[in-house]
This record gives structure tokens, C-alpha cells and sequence, in this order.
């Protein structure tokens, strides 16, 4: 019997370093664990389906990811805090824009750089910015016809019932 609570432990043990290791190597390739780089902020109208920890891509490839988001209660414009890695410079006139993976798809932080030789120093701002689309708001409209009315779709509005007097139901 002593034999075979040493095999128990020693599994136990190679199950318990397998699953450590796992967690260390999706730690590491996530960048879960980076926290260096700088931040630039941007602010924008809508972000919807963008939260904190949304990858911030730059030519398809992440640099960086949202740090934060506040609310401006003067403005209603929401100023996103992102880190960017510290070996990616962001020109001054690059622009930003919230991007679905596809249809299905989460919301992320699209970069498209611009031609400027000067770069956003830390804690600067891109200021040519893109909010997200109402995806289902577009949908609704091109499903209801896209009159832009309240008739119900269409383009046309409804012809009126004449009136009868005295008609009971």
C-alpha cells in the first residue's frame, strides 16, 4: 500500500507542474504580464464594445492594449487611455478608429499611421479619430428600407383610412 500513495503523489505533482507551466506560457504570450511602454490617449464620440484590456493594433499586429476609459461629463466624449509597447512609435498624424474582427467578431483598436517624421511623445494624443458604427442600427435600417422616416420602412408613407361616421365595430 505505501507503493502506491508514492505514485499518487508523484502524479499529483507532474499534474500540478504541467498546469503551472500552462499557466506561465499563456501569461507570457498573451502580454497579460507587460506593463511597459507608454500611453497616449485619444477621445472619441462612441466605443462601443471596447473595454479595458482591448487589443490597440497597429498593420494587423497588437502593440499595445486599452489601459482605461473615462467619460468627459462636459463633452460626453470618452477619453481611452492606451498603452502602447515602448519599441512602436505612432506618428503625430496617425489616425484611430474601432474595428470589428468580423461580424461575430469582438471590437478593437485599429492604428493607421501616418507619414509624419515627428512621433506622439508619452502621454500625448492621437486626435484623427473614428468612433464605432451601430452595427445593428445600420442593419435595422437596411432591413426596414432606409427611408431614415418613422413610417415603419418602406420610403413611403401610409396612406391615410378615410374616416367613417358613425361606424361601430
Amino acid at each position: 500500500m505505501g507503493g502506491n500513495n508514492t505514485v499518487e503523489t508523484i502524479m499529483g505533482a507532474i499534474v500540478v507542474a504541467v498546469a503551472a507551466a500552462f499557466l506561465y506560457f499563456a501569461y507570457t504570450s498573451t502580454s497579460s504580464g507587460s506593463l511597459g511602454g507608454y500611453e497616449i490617449t485619444a477621445k472619441m464620440p462612441r466605443v462601443d464594445g471596447l473595454a479595458t484590456g482591448t487589443d490597440v493594433r497597429l498593420s494587423g499586429i497588437k502593440v499595445g492594449a486599452v489601459s482605461a476609459l473615462t467619460l468627459d461629463t462636459k463633452t460626453y466624449l470618452v477619453t481611452l487611455h492606451m498603452n502602447i509597447r515602448s519599441d512602436v512609435q505612432v506618428p503625430v498624424d496617425s489616425s484611430l478608429m474601432v474595428t470589428s474582427s468580423g461580424l461575430l467578431g469582438g471590437s478593437y483598436l485599429s492604428i493607421s499611421p501616418g507619414g509624419d517624421d515627428k512621433m506622439i511623445a508619452p502621454g500625448g494624443a492621437i486626435t484623427n479619430v473614428q468612433g464605432s458604427v451601430d452595427l445593428m442600427g445600420l442593419v435595422g435600417r437596411f432591413i426596414g428600407g432606409g427611408g431614415g422616416g418613422n413610417n415603419g420602412g418602406g420610403g413611403q408613407p401610409k396612406p391615410q383610412q378615410p374616416s367613417v361616421p358613425n361606424a361601430h365595430p
